[in-house]
Formats: C-alpha cells, structure tokens, sequence
C-alpha cells in the first residue's frame, strides 16, 4: 500500500510547494523508493489550457496529452518519473465531472453537496493509479484559508483517517520573514498558519519554513512548541544557489529523515545524491559561457517559458557551459526605430519559442532572417518552426504573401489549421469554430525521421517520440517549394502528413521542431536537441 505525503502551503503563495515536492521526491527517490507526485489546484478552469501565461505560467503537457500546472515540469525534472492525466485536478475538473454524474442521475435523487460528493470525488483522484508506488505526494495549490481550498483540505483530513496515520504525513511550507528594522526573523506568520490549518483538522507533521536568514535555535524551539511539532521537524529553507541544490540542501536540513520518521520508517536506506552532486559541480564549475537570445512573446513572465529556461540550463550542464539567457520581445523587432542588428549580433544562438497569436510575429521571422544570414545557430519551437517556413518561403521560395491561417485569410497558407489527424487512438478530428479547451493536438507522437539528417545525428535514432501542443501545421503541399529554398522536411509523421522537423543543411546549426522537446528534458538526462544547440552556440562563441 502507497504512503500519502500531503503538502500544503500558508502565510503567501509561491514559497516553493512545487520544488518542495519534486525535491521531497527525488530523495525518496535516492534511498531507493518508487514515488509519484500529484497536483491539486483549486482555481475553477477545467485545466491551464486556455489561461494566458502571464495568469498562470506556462502549460504543462505530458504524454497523454494532458494540459497541467507547471510544477509537474518540475516533479519530471526532479524524478525522471514520466506524469500522467491523472496527476494533476482542478476544481473545475471535479465541478465538471460532479455535475454530469448528477445529469445522469448517478446520485439516484441525492443532494449533492461539497461533503460527501466534492470530497469523496478528490479523494478518488488521490488514490487513483498508485500501483506499485511507495510514496505518492500530492501538492495542495493556494494557500490554506483561501475559500476555494477548503474541500482539498478536508479531503487531505478524511484522507488521513481513511488511511491510518502511519500512512500519511503532512508537510507545511510557511514564511518565516526577516524585519529589517527589528533586525531579527519573525515566527508569528507560521504559528498563525499552522493554527489555521490544525482548526481545519490538519495538523502538520513537518514544517518547512523559508527564510531569508539562518534560523536561530531559540526561534525553532519556539515554533516547535507554538505548532506541536518536534524541534526536529521544522525545517529551515533558505534560499539556494540553484533550484538543482535544493534537494542536497534539504537533504542536509534532514527534511527527507524526518519525514521517514513521521511515517516511523527506521530502516531507510541511505540516499545515493551522486548525481545532484555532479549536477552542482557541472553548474559551479563550467568551462565557458555562451548567450542565447530567446525572441518571444511572453519575455515579461521568466515562468511563461519554465521548461524551456530549464532546458537551455540543461544543454549548458551537458556541455560543461554557463548558458546566458537574453529575454527578447519579439514585438519591440517590429519598431523601425528598434536597434534589431544591436540586440541579435552579440548572440551565440537565437531561439524563437512556441506561443500563440499575431502580436510579435514579424519580428520572430525578422530573427530568424538575420540568424539564417549571418549563420548563427537557431532553434524554432512550435509557431518558431512555423515562422522559420514562413521566412523560408517568403524570402528564399518566392512566396512573398506566405503566411499562416491562424493570423487571418491568406492567399499562401504556409501553415494552417489541421482538424485531422491520426494518432494512437485513431483519426482525431476538431471543428475550426470549437472550443479552445483541449482542441489541440496533444501529447506524445510519433516521427520518422531523414537517415542522412542532421537531426537523426543528434538524436543517434531515426525513430523519436516528442509531445506536442498547438492547433496549426505547417502545409506539406508547400514541402517541394521550400525544400528548393534549402529547407529540408527531415522529420515527419508515421503517415507523411505532418512535417515535424525542419533544416538547413548549408548552415551551421538550423533546426526547426513542431513539436516541444523542452518538456522531456531532465538535468541528468538534457535533451539532445537542447545540447547540440548549445554545443553549436559554443563554437560560435569561439568564432566570434
């Protein structure tokens, strides 16, 4: 049977619940333990697909094509541990399904009601798919005393008396603040929060306290004794050198000890952290810096792009390099006053990301012209591929009024809206005028891809599986006419319908992706795409 480790948060969002449960995971994971880690999040969207990343961050998606939080990039990150649909629920997710139970007349005539109906609804999502796990860790979102929390609080609360308590562990993250004028840390949010959360029949079991400054031996007995916890178990948490130390620093905190001593496991192996530590090693000890521009639309929000700043990070571990990233707004290309040779010539790669919509399209192509030009290494992602085919044809292939569907009518629809294709289950099909919800092609597909390409060097394969999120493609009809141009299609669908990568075998490093590969790279494993790229950035940097 699965041990439930239930994190939840007080005093202030973003005190780091997300990092807390992929670092409490891979420790877990270190001594030897099968883990999986699970999202809860009260907000009434059905998921984060059709939320604006300046509302919530980047979309997460994950093979099975399920659109979720961004902290399940970090649980992957973390762990290795590929998460499913069923890792992460909303309240609207559960509202949903609640109400068509209720349409169907799955209740027989009960009133349904938040307790049993909401709760006992939650708690299915928490016990769902644990075969074979020791530990599931499952992350309340908001803070505790937020209204729209409360059912996942008392769910955690039944939970623990359904299950036994040496079957669960509650973990609070907290504030402890430094008063600058006081000149000393103050306790009195966290004991305010604990009290909030045990009024709710939660009592935690391990506290995790952030601070900006050591906390002093007196303040820790004081919380201890405030919140019913054993001295041990409050847990300092300061801030780290990198969010890759946090791990090692709350393993030496003894957060991952006490927590097995909440659940009185004695006999835990000790954890293997070699690789954390080469990790830190590769990221303190570098041999050489490179600067990547990435030319976006969401440059105003660092966690827009979370997976992506991560998997620049993790092609600079694989090559022993500090990677320099230039946030670029895409749409200030457009001004003719701008200095666009001035931002881009310095650079040693340019990278234009996936997003949606008009704004800042031009200046994506304009990027991508000038790295073709003046042979920078470039890497598009998703509606970056597409801006690449779109210069391509415009500027090499005599298709002066290529563009895309998705910006209007066009007269050359280089790329546009697909409403068929098939996938593992069969042919998908989407209406043009439908919801926007989860209408996309989603998850992990497959690709075949050119013998003799660049690409299939890098991946050592012919045969890869990325995951995928958007609703246009670039037009195979157009493949003859940009191939001409020196854009080369060497990768495709299974079936030949869908270009998937894109290059230019005359240029230093030119590559183009539909799909997301920023989404399965890991700091011990770094996507090959991520690497080559800053491996190309780095001879760059020796050329300029």
């Amino acid at each position: 049977m699965a041990r439930y480790i239930f994190v939840t948060g007080g005093v202030v969002s973003s005190l780091g619940k997300g990092l807390l449960s992929a670092s409490l995971g891979a420790l877990l994971q270190a001594r030897g333990y099968k883990v999986r880690i699970r999202k809860f999040d009260p907000y009434l969207n059905v998921d984060p697909g059709t939320m604006s990343p300046y509302q919530h961050g980047e979309v997460y998606v994950t093979d099975d094509g399920a659109e979720t939080d961004l902290d399940l990039g970090h649980y992957e990150r973390f762990t290795g541990v590929s998460s499913r649909q069923s890792d992460n629920v909303t309240t609207g997710r559960i509202y949903r399904d609640i109400i068509a139970r209720e349409r169907r007349g799955d209740y027989l005539g009960a009133t349904v009601q938040v307790i049993p109906h909401v709760t006992n609804a939650i708690k299915e999502f928490a016990l769902s798919e644990t075969d074979g796990c020791d530990f599931i860790i499952c992350e309340i979102g908001g803070t505790v005393g937020d209204i729209e929390s409360l059912p996942f609080v008392e769910a955690i609360r039944q939970l623990r008396n359904d299950l036994g308590r040496d079957n669960t562990v509650s973990v609070h993250t907290t504030l402890v603040p430094w008063i600058k004028a006081a000149g000393e840390l103050k306790t009195k949010p966290t004991q305010h929060s604990v009290r909030e959360i045990a009024s709710l029949g939660v009592q935690p079991d391990v506290l995790l306290c952030r601070c900006e400054k050591p906390i002093p031996e007196s303040e820790r007995e004081k919380i201890a004794l405030f919140c019913n916890v054993p001295k041990s178990a409050v847990i300092q948490a300061l801030d780290a050198r990198s969010i890759y130390d946090v791990p090692l620093q709350y393993h030496s905190e003894g957060l991952d000890d006490e927590v097995l001593r909440a659940f009185r496991i004695d006999d835990a192996p000790q954890p293997d952290l070699a690789r954390w530590h080469d990790i830190m090693d590769r990221l303190e000890h570098y041999d050489s810096e490179v600067t990547i521009g990435v030319v976006g639309k969401y440059v105003g929000l660092p966690d827009a792009y979370k997976s992506l700043n991560e998997a620049l990070v993790h092609g600079g571990i694989a090559n022993r390099t500090k990677v320099n990233i230039r946030w670029l707004d895409a749409e200030l290309f457009e001004h003719p006053e701008a200095d666009f040779e001035g931002e881009l010539e310095p650079l040693h790669g340019i990278l234009v990301p996936g997003g949606f919509g008009e704004r800042g399209s031009e200046g994506k192509i304009a990027s991508v012209r000038f790295a073709r030009e003046q042979n920078i290494p470039f890497f598009g992602i998703c509606l970056g591929m597409q801006m690449a085919c779109i210069e391509g044809a415009r500027n090499l292939a005599g298709i002066s009024e290529a563009s895309t569907t998705e910006f209007g009518d066009t007269s050359e629809p280089v790329v546009g809206l697909i409403t068929e294709w098939m996938s593992e289950e069969g042919l998908q099909k989407r209406a043009a005028d439908g919801d926007l919800g989860g209408t996309m092609r989603l998850g992990a597909y497959e690709a075949k891809l050119a013998a003799n390409s660049h690409v299939a060097t890098v991946y050592g394969s012919t045969d890869i599986s990325e995951r995928h999120r958007h609703r246009y493609e670039v037009n195979v009809h157009y493949r003859d006419a940009l191939e001409k141009g020196g854009l080369i299609f060497s990768g495709m669908s299974p079936d030949g319908a869908l270009p998937e990568i894109v290059e230019r075998p005359d240029h230093p490093w030119f590559i183009g992706v539909q799909f997301h590969p920023e989404l399965k790279s890991r700091p011990f494993e770094p996507h090959p795409l991520f690497a080559g790229f800053i491996g190309a950035a780095l001879k760059q940097s020796r050329l300029v």
